[in-house]
């Protein structure tokens, strides 16, 4: 008999294309799709179980299904596909939902295989960091909020599962920033403005993923090894190469405006008020200081190569985006309510 993957997160933009790529493999017999709404796209042939992750319904879902590889998507820095409650919501799915699921794949005695979606964000962004991070490297500062700090949690409870049951094969997939096509990221947004607020004085290194490729490794890191690799450890999955943020909006034709670095937190606090982008500080963070990281285990011991380097995939992504810019309106409530913090500021020193 084949494999049993059940796929967490399925109505998400990137659960639902693994989900739809997994079952077309010919040593898996079915495949779960597991999320708390409905999914707004096709999943092909996969059973699609409609449950909260973070309830405790997720272990008769493993035990039903006799589940032996879990595939966990649902670890994400964007809202909550059509759950109310914003930031709570998104944090409790993250870490609450990774515990609960965690806690089911312990008690069952068919899951044989864990890949969990993390992110390179776990490294946190300082003055202070190193040029590259390694699988390794401790953050010079632990992640104080936001989606680093819930992928940091998520971590170390999936630390604690391993020990616990050491007959699983356990993979952990760091990756830096996705871009392709269908990218909907906050990252994604930040470069379909039609400006580009940066950091005065910083032009931070950046990678990039191309989708593409994170269907591959994902797909690669839920079979069975090949001879010679291991997909079981943590693993940084990213483009070979850098793109400077100066050289990304070029690519994209777009001006940018710097401002001193505490403005930059009223103009993401402005953006996010009219829901023009998710311009949290995490992002602020990485637009200033950037992140690089080294990809060596990827290949040598988990045996993958991406097909697309860095500016591949911003490439690919920035064909797809076209003009990208956003409505008029939008733009003149951010630009008018960054005066206004400006203004008061201003008001404030005099």
């Amino acid at each position: 008999m084949g494999k049993v993957v059940l796929v967490t997160g399925a109505a998400r933009q990137l659960g639902g294309r693994f989900v739809r790529r997994v079952q077309r493999d010919p040593g898996v017999e079915r495949v779960i799709a597991v999320d708390a709404v409905s999914p707004p796209h096709r999943l092909g042939s996969a059973e699609f179980v409609r449950t909260d992750i973070r309830q405790s319904a997720i272990a008769r879902v493993l035990a039903e299904h006799a589940v032996d590889t879990v595939v966990h998507l649902a670890v994400t820095g964007g809202a909550a596909a059509g759950l109310p409650g914003g930031r709570s919501a998104v944090k409790e799915t993250n870490v609450i939902g990774t515990m609960q699921l965690l806690g089911a794949c312990q008690k069952s005695p068919t899951v044989r295989r864990l890949v969990v979606k993390s992110s390179t964000s776990v490294y946190g962004g300082t003055a202070r960091d190193p040029a590259v991070f390694t699988e390794t490297t401790q953050p010079k500062t632990l992640p104080a909020g936001g989606f680093a700090k819930d992928a940091a949690e998520v971590e170390g409870y999936v630390r604690g599962f391993a020990r616990r049951r050491p007959d699983v094969a356990v993979c952990v997939l760091r990756f830096a920033n996705i871009l392709g096509p269908f990218a909907d990221s906050a990252l994604a947004e930040y470069f379909s403005m039609p400006v580009m607020p940066t950091v005065l004085g910083y032009d931070p290194r950046l990678q990039f993923v191309h989708e593409d490729d994170v269907m591959d490794v994902l797909r690669l890191a839920a079979g069975e090894p090949e001879r010679g690799t291991l997909n079981s450890g943590t693993f940084n999955i990213a483009g070979d190469g850098v793109l400077l943020l100066s050289q990304c909006a070029r690519r994209l034709g777009r001006p940018t405006v710097p401002f001193p670095l505490p403005a930059v937190t009223w103009v993401g606090q402005a953006l996010r008020a009219v829901g023009a982008t998710d311009f949290s500080p995490e992002q602020i963070r990485l637009l200033t200081y950037g992140r690089v990281v080294e990809t060596t285990q990827m290949r040598e011991t988990l045996g993958f190569r991406p097909m697309y380097t860095t500016a591949e995939a911003f490439a690919d992504f920035a064909r797809s985006r076209g003009g990208g810019l956003l409505p008029p309106e939008r733009v003149g409530r951010a630009v008018g309510r960054i005066a206004e913090l400006l203004d008061v500021d201003e008001g404030v020193e005099r």
